[in-house]
């Protein structure tokens, strides 16, 4: 197989249906299904489009071929919104499908979703009481919306990830996540979980030790230098990396989500873009494992 749009999208095609089974829907069959709705999803977010009006547009244009059927906005939106679960699902189906799932050195990091600019959008929104206010010490500002917190490998296969208020500490979310996927933690060993100086904490750290998950973090100021601190420059820029591929060409901070499933399926959108992508390099042995540059254009 080659890197391209076109043979990435088939092969997604391929694996959502087997997984899928078919049709999920009783009595008569949508005209567009939902391993086209999740392909048509993905290749948005690869090509950049953040306007959905737009991007049909582009699609009735440039992808009739693979997409005969194509709904109007209002139509895609909501089928999109109602696929968050299958999104969900297929990100962890690819994840799975490679072998960088049995990878058990795992990295931690949280990043700013911006939901909006001003006070009376925080006021009158749809998204007032999920999501609030945070700092973001990376680029030294003040946000308003949530935090994408992502456990993935080093190569940026996401293994668990979540949205969360920005006001909830970085050590309680990562919990809720580890306790949310038990079964996934049981069934390893020996996890290295790579993280910065914000998941640092006493109780914490003895609570993953129960879990079996050896925690590796730079020492905070007037600590002792801490075990393996040395190699973490080099793994802190594989964080910065991935939050780069999700931000730098994903877009994430313009996915202009409105709504908590408006938000929350342009999050999974562009995670299962990411995913798709590694998933399929991987597949086809490509020289970069996360390179998105075959498939954004």
């Amino acid at each position: 197989m080659t890197q391209d749009l076109n043979t990435l999208l088939t092969a997604l095609y391929v694996k959502i249906d087997d997984e899928i089974g078919g049709t999920r829907w009783m009595g008569r069959p949508p005209l567009l299904t939902d391993s086209e709705l999740v392909c048509l999803a993905v290749a948005q977010a690869l090509l950049g489009h953040r306007s959905e009006a737009r991007w049909l547009r582009f699609a009735r244009k440039h992808l009739a071929g693979m997409f005969p059927y194509l709904p109007q906005q209002s139509g895609y939106n909501k089928r999109l919104r109602a696929a968050l679960p299958l999104v969900k699902r297929m990100i962890r189906e690819l994840a799975m499908d490679s072998d960088l799932w049995f990878d058990n050195h795992w990295i931690v990091d949280s990043t700013p979703v911006p939901c909006g600019m001003s006070r009376p959008t925080a006021q009158r929104s749809d998204l007032a009481g999920w999501a609030g206010y945070g700092y973001c010490a990376s680029h030294s500002r003040f946000f308003w919306g949530l935090r994408l917190y992502l456990v993935c490998t080093p190569t940026g296969m996401p293994i668990v990830w979540a949205l969360a208020n920005p006001k909830i500490g970085e050590r309680e979310v990562l919990v809720s996540m580890l306790e949310t996927d038990a079964d996934l933690v049981a069934e390893r060993e020996g996890i290295l979980l790579i993280s910065d100086k914000g998941f640092a904490g006493k109780v914490f750290e003895q609570d993953l030790a129960g879990q079996g998950i050896e925690l590796l973090r730079p020492s905070r100021k007037r600590e002792k230098a801490r075990y393996g601190e040395p190699m973490l420059k080099k793994v802190r820029q594989l964080i910065e990396s991935v939050n780069d591929s999700l931000k730098g060409e994903l877009d994430l901070e313009q996915h202009g989500g409105r709504t908590f499933e408006g938000v929350a399926i342009r999050v999974a959108q562009r995670i299962l873009a990411m995913t798709a992508a590694i998933w399929h390099n991987r597949k086809t042995s490509a020289p970069v494992t996360r390179s998105l540059i075959a498939y954004d254009h």
